[in-house]
């Protein structure tokens, strides 16, 4: 075996779902968006629908498209970048619902696809997508005419409880939408913790799904095993790696594995000084810079070295090691690479 074998629980993903629709009265869709972050959106999102979930929202036409082909009709696909330009023959044939983000894209659906179902993005203080009050205020009586089946914003610190942004949007959202006779939703994952006031008709949980935090309840969804390549015997003041970055204080032993920042596992881990993988139970920490394709690490307290060593499982979260790259949970996700073995269980 030469390249690392990425695990990935099925079962895990669609208990996660579950867990998550239990905890509201709206209804529960799924972000699959950058190829099931990470986790392969066509093996994801048949797991998911096949669990209940009736509502799925993507990036851009093409991955709605790739969605499309997996679920088969029937489900929602929603497409959080709207109506592109060159996206019009995609949307009709695989049945997407672009989020409508301004006038312009408003303009472009209707003339292109007239009576294709669309949905609305409301800007309410994250100036990334969607329209902001003036802009809606300006459109709002002409695209409710076209009867839009959702209406939708996104909120910037909803992972953060305490954070005044929360209660500013929320203000934010509801005066752009009392009244209306249209289904709603604010929340990603971190939404649905802030309380029923953010809940509306629709949540649309994300990194949930895939383990992370702030859902701190998630069954994990990913392993990764990297396989060993070599071990070195080490003398005190012998150097590892690029830059000579490590040097052994005593005599030690160093096993190379096979994985690197070409695989997601960002270079960071290794010169941070906080990265690690698992022996079983038994943690080794990272010496040296992780390079494009190779990690070395320190086993000399292992009485025998395994095969593989673990850097994502059930000693070592999506979360931890985006800690110890001083990043995010996304990030690892979405970062790995093409290279490794990838198997699919429940």
């Amino acid at each position: 075996m030469s390249t690392g074998r990425l695990h990935i629980d099925l079962g895990a993903i669609a208990d996660n779902w579950r867990a998550l629709d239990a905890m509201t009265q709206a209804e529960t869709g799924a972000v699959v968006k950058a190829d099931g972050y990470g986790m392969g959106a066509a093996p994801v999102s048949l797991a998911l629908a096949q669990a209940g979930c009736r509502r799925f929202f993507v990036a851009v036409a093409e991955e709605g498209a790739a969605v499309r082909q997996a679920i088969g009709p029937g489900p929602m696909i929603c497409v959080f970048g709207g109506h592109m330009a060159g996206d019009a023959a995609l949307i009709r044939d695989h049945q997407l619902t672009p989020m409508i983000n301004s006038v312009d894209q408003m303009l472009r659906h209707v003339e292109a696809l007239p009576g294709h179902p669309f949905g609305i993005q409301l800007d309410t203080g994250m100036n990334r997508l969607g329209m902001e009050p003036a802009e809606w205020a300006a459109l709002r009586d002409i695209a409710l005419a076209q009867n839009p089946v959702l209406i939708m914003s996104h909120l910037a610190c909803g992972e953060d409880p305490a954070h005044s942004m929360n209660m500013q949007q929320l203000h934010a959202f509801t005066q752009m939408t009392d009244g209306l006779n249209v289904p709603r939703s604010l929340s990603a994952t971190g939404g649905i913790f802030l309380g029923t006031n953010y809940h509306f008709d629709l949540v649309r949980p994300g990194i949930g799904l895939y383990g992370g935090l702030p859902f701190i309840d998630a069954k994990p969804v990913v392993g990764i095993d990297l396989p060993v390549i070599q071990v070195r015997e080490l003398d005190a003041g012998e150097t590892v790696g690029y830059a000579n970055y490590f040097t052994a204080p005593h005599p030690m032993r160093v096993a190379t594995v096979s994985g690197g920042y070409a695989d997601g596992l960002i270079r960071i881990i290794g010169t941070g000084g906080l990265g690690q993988v698992h022996a079983g139970d038994i943690a080794c920490p990272t010496v040296g810079k992780v390079s494009m394709d190779l990690i070395t690490v320190d086993v000399t307290h292992l009485a025998e070295i395994p095969d593989t060593l673990s850097i994502l499982g059930r000693n070592q979260s999506i979360d931890t090691l985006a800690g110890a790259a001083q990043t995010i949970s996304h990030e690892i996700l979405t970062s790995l690479g093409a290279r490794y073995t990838r198997s699919y269980h429940e």
